[in-house]
């Protein structure tokens, strides 16, 4: 069985921030992820509030990546199933069956984009329906398209999406944006954008292909042809690899101030953990504040 000090389950800000501060600290540090490094940051076009950085979200990941790798951190693509906490350490099972035994274990999954969970859905995803502007927005180069929610990423999808079409419609349940202001104002002044409030989407309709979508404002039902939604609406907790931990009402995994879960020797970091404000610099924090509760921990 592999042994190392700190196994760490997911390499997005938090991961790869505390992969870098537990090898610093002499640490023998694995970092396992099923997909590649930098999670829900590399749907990011543009990164605009980390202090001090106007790089792409892939430099930063890359280069978070490359610091880590530079103090011993080693990193494997392998998709975690469960951690277990033992006796005196924590076994962390990967897909295939192998065990890896680790003295601390940091989860920084991250979240999921969370779905509408309406007809029509799941049939057109992939169809006209996104979860990823930067992603998939090119395709849809001046044609009309739906961006729903209200936060933070959907008024950012939104502006990224105007500058592809000017036939953008962001609709939202409620009526204001949650958006941060500075966000919120950008789309409202947006030439390229309509937001429409009070509004929700009901079912996704077209034959092959997404064609238009049935909306509800203010009580009146009605079709918008569009060639593309894309979905905002939040996110969701990846925190099923430890079902025994303390989570909030959302699924959040609830921590102490030093990371540490409700069991001992499992810490949390980034956007699984139970927070307030979620963003890169949250979770590059909490990464670090993580891979030093476990350094004091084991030393």
């Amino acid at each position: 069985m592999n042994r190392v000090d700190l196994a760490i389950v997911g390499a997005g800000p938090a991961g790869l921030s505390a992969a870098q501060y537990g090898a610093r600290a002499a640490l023998n540090v694995l970092i396992l992820e099923q997909f590649a490094p930098g999670g829900q940051v590399l749907r990011i076009s543009s990164l605009e509030n980390y202090p001090g950085l106007t790089s792409s979200a892939f430099e930063l990941i890359q280069t978070m990546q490359e610091q880590a790798e530079r103090f011993g951190a080693q990193f494997r693509i392998e998709t975690v199933e469960k951690v277990q906490r033992e006796k005196d350490f924590c076994t962390v099972f990967l897909m295939g069956g192998e065990k890896i035994q680790a003295r601390a274990v940091i989860i920084a999954t991250g979240a999921i984009r969370r779905l509408l969970n309406i007809p029509g859905e799941k049939e057109f995803t992939g169809k006209g329906i996104s979860y990823c502007a930067t992603c998939d927005g090119p395709f849809f180069k001046q044609k009309k398209i739906i961006v729903v929610g209200g936060g933070d990423s959907a008024c950012d999808e939104a502006h990224f999406l105007s500058r592809l079409s000017s036939q953008i419609i962001l609709v939202h349940r409620r009526d204001h944006l949650r958006a941060q202001k500075l966000l919120a104002e950008r789309v409202l002044k947006n030439p390229n954008i309509e937001v429409r409030f009070n509004t929700r989407v009901l079912a996704f309709h077209g034959q092959k292909m997404l064609s238009s979508v049935l909306l509800e404002t203010n009580g009146r039902t009605y079709n918008e042809e569009v060639q593309a939604v894309f979905v905002c609406i939040g996110l969701e907790a990846e925190s099923t690899l430890i079902p025994e931990v303390h989570r909030d009402e959302e699924g959040f995994i609830i921590c102490d101030h030093t990371m540490q879960t409700s069991i001992p020797g499992i810490y949390a970091a980034g956007d699984i953990r139970s927070s307030p404000f979620r963003q890169i610099v949250v979770a590059a924090s909490d990464g670090a504040i993580a891979a030093h509760s476990v350094s004091n921990m084991l030393i």
